[in-house]
């Protein structure tokens, strides 16, 4: 089965920078993932103040919606080769990187590994998880807290800074800007 297989599984895959040229280095992500992911959808980008280790620029999210035949460990081993590609160096917990791709949600399976959870432990903690995740999958039902996507961005409170800056560029283009309410 090809990891396009139409009858592979729905993932949630979150990516995020805040060095070098973020948004570039996000879309260049994006394009590497589709050998392993057929991706459905992507957000916006979100500017977001940092969380945990503050002292370090903003950082730019998005949240890519798409379908794969790859089990988890095998989804995060690639997810984790798009990330060293890319020159993403682990020196402590939030700390500032070139890129991070975390694997949010793999259709509706629930699991604890030392290597990986599933649904992601903090994704109904974090803006800048939970604002691009709503653009893609609003109605994505947390198989553990038994919510939405929309349901928990409504409910959550004390969220960082966050704040949709425009639709991820194709290779080459600039960043479009977010459109002007009302």
């Amino acid at each position: 089965m090809s990891t396009h297989d139409a009858a592979a599984h729905e993932v949630l895959l979150a990516l995020g920078a805040n060095l070098g040229d973020p948004v570039a280095q996000l879309a260049e992500a994006v394009e590497m993932l589709a050998p392993s992911v057929r991706v459905d959808a992507v957000s916006s980008v979100w500017r977001s103040e940092p969380v945990g280790f503050a002292e370090q620029p903003d950082f730019f999210n998005v949240v890519v919606r798409g379908r794969t035949a790859l089990e988890p460990p095998a989804l995060l081993a690639a997810a984790q080769r798009v990330e060293d590609a890319m020159g993403r160096r682990r020196s402590f917990v939030n700390a500032p990187r070139r890129i991070d791709v975390d694997l949010l949600a793999y259709g509706d399976r629930v699991m604890r590994t030392p290597a990986l959870a599933l649904p992601h432990p903090r994704l109904h903690l974090r803006g800048f998880v939970l604002h691009p995740l709503v653009e893609v999958a609003p109605e994505w039902p947390h198989p553990v807290l038994m919510k939405t996507a929309r349901e928990l961005l409504s409910s959550a409170t004390d969220l960082e800074r966050v704040q949709r800056v425009g639709a991820l560029p194709g290779p080459g283009a600039p960043l479009a800007p977010a459109p002007r309410p009302g």
